[in-house]
């Protein structure tokens, strides 16, 4: 199946979707990251559409010459719909004069650490054991995730703009 899908900025009219999308992906719409709290719905990001079908989001969060991927997902995956996402939001990031863009995934999430790899982002830092805080706030966090390896570790990437 072809798909022919556009990304645009996200509108205050994607709100319900989005908050729908990442409650059925993260859990709920609170996305926790390096000790900060954010509400999905209230971040700058892009989606992918098709039509009237939503194939992925990416949401952002710029503070300084930083900017965070809060979040990444697609409905398909292989098909390009990430890393026209990911393209996206680093073109927003030099836009907003970053010198870096940057995000935090779990030790479980294999995948994300070979998408953002194999994509010129380097491992940055392990902070270990920092899941057991984070399910101090979120309680939804399970044990286990990807192939059933316990989620204990985060691991932040970044890709230099400069």
């Amino acid at each position: 199946m072809e798909y022919s899908f556009i990304v645009r900025k996200l509108q205050d009219k994607d709100k319900p979707w989005i908050i729908d999308f990442i409650t059925q992906n993260w859990g709920s719409p609170k996305i926790l990251s390096r000790w900060k709290e954010y509400s999905v719905e209230s971040l700058d990001g892009f989606v992918a559409v098709e039509g009237n079908n939503y194939l992925g989001l990416i949401t952002v969060n710029i503070e300084d010459t930083e900017c965070q991927i809060v979040t990444l997902d697609t409905v398909i995956e292989n098909i390009g719909i990430g890393t026209r996402l990911l393209n996206e939001a680093i073109e927003y990031a030099k836009q907003n004069k970053c010198k870096r863009i940057w995000l935090v995934t779990t030790n479980d999430n294999t995948p994300a650490l070979r998408f953002y790899q194999t994509r010129a982002f380097k491992l940055r830092a392990l902070y270990c054991n920092e899941i057991e805080y984070s399910r101090k706030l979120k309680l939804e966090l399970p044990l286990y995730g990807i192939d059933s390896i316990p989620i204990r570790d985060e691991i932040e990437l970044e890709y230099k703009l400069e």
